[in-house]
C-alpha cells in the first residue's frame, strides 16, 4: 500500500463515469441517437454494461475500424444534446468532493471521457474539481495523477486501480460499476467501497492516521 502523504491535505483523483456520475442514461440515449443518425445497430443495453474504456473500444464492436475516428468525432459532438440532462451524479459524490476539501485537500477528475463533455458533466451537476483531465485511460492516467501529486485515486473500473498503482498513489475503488469487489481486490485496489457514501468517513480515517 502507498504510504501516507506527509501532509493531512491530500490530492484526491475521481473517475468520472459509474464513479462520480450514473452516465448510464446519457449513453444509452446517445448510442440510440447514433445509431438512428448512421443507420447502424448498436445495442444501448449492452455498451451501458461495460462503460470504462475509451469510446473507440465500444464503437470497434458495431463499426468498421475505418470508420470508428469519424463515427467517434459525430459521438462527441451529438454528446451534448443527449447525454448530459439525464445523467445524474451517484449517490454520495458531491459528499465525497466536499469531504475532501472539508479536509484541507484538492479534487481533480481524470477520465476516459472527451475532456469537454466530462466538464459539462460536472457544470450540470453542480461538482467543480481543482482539475480536470480527460482522454486518458488505465496506466495512462497516471500521467495526470503525478503530474498533481494526487495521494488518492477513486473508481470503479479494474483500469481505475492500473492507473493508480502506476502512479503509486493510493487505490480506492467503488463497486458501483462494471467490475464487482472481489474483482477489484484481485485488480489490487487497497480499498473497496460500496459506494461514494462510504468514502468520506473513510477519508477521515485516513487523514486523522496520517
Amino acid at each position: 500500500m502507498p504510504a501516507l502523504p506527509a501532509t493531512p491535505a491530500p490530492t484526491v483523483g475521481f473517475d468520472l463515469d459509474m464513479t462520480l456520475i450514473d452516465s448510464r442514461p446519457g449513453i444509452r440515449a446517445c448510442y440510440l441517437a447514433l445509431s438512428e443518425r448512421t443507420g447502424v445497430y448498436v445495442d444501448a443495453d449492452l455498451v451501458v454494461t461495460r462503460l470504462g474504456p475509451p469510446l473507440a473500444e465500444e464503437l470497434v464492436n458495431w463499426f468498421p475500424a475505418e470508420d470508428v475516428p469519424a463515427v467517434a468525432d459525430l459521438y462527441r459532438a451529438m454528446y451534448p444534446e443527449y447525454a448530459i440532462a439525464p445523467t445524474p451524479a451517484l449517490a454520495g459524490a458531491r459528499e465525497a468532493v466536499a469531504a475532501v476539501r472539508a479536509a484541507g485537500g484538492r479534487t481533480m477528475v481524470v477520465t476516459a471521457k472527451y475532456e469537454p463533455n466530462a466538464k459539462l458533466h460536472l457544470a450540470h451537476l453542480g461538482m467543480e474539481p481543482d482539475v480536470v483531465v480527460g482522454d486518458l485511460w488505465a496506466e495512462d492516467k497516471a500521467r495526470a495523477l503525478r503530474e498533481h501529486g494526487a495521494h488518492i485515486y477513486v473508481g470503479d473500473h479494474t483500469g481505475d486501480v492500473r492507473g493508480a498503482r502506476a502512479a503509486e498513489a493510493l487505490s480506492v475503488a467503488v463497486a458501483t460499476g462494471p467490475c464487482g469487489p472481489d474483482e477489484l481486490r484481485e485488480a489490487g485496489a487497497d480499498v473497496v467501497l460500496p459506494d461514494l457514501t462510504s468514502f468520506p468517513a473513510w477519508l477521515d480515517t485516513y487523514v486523522t492516521s496520517a
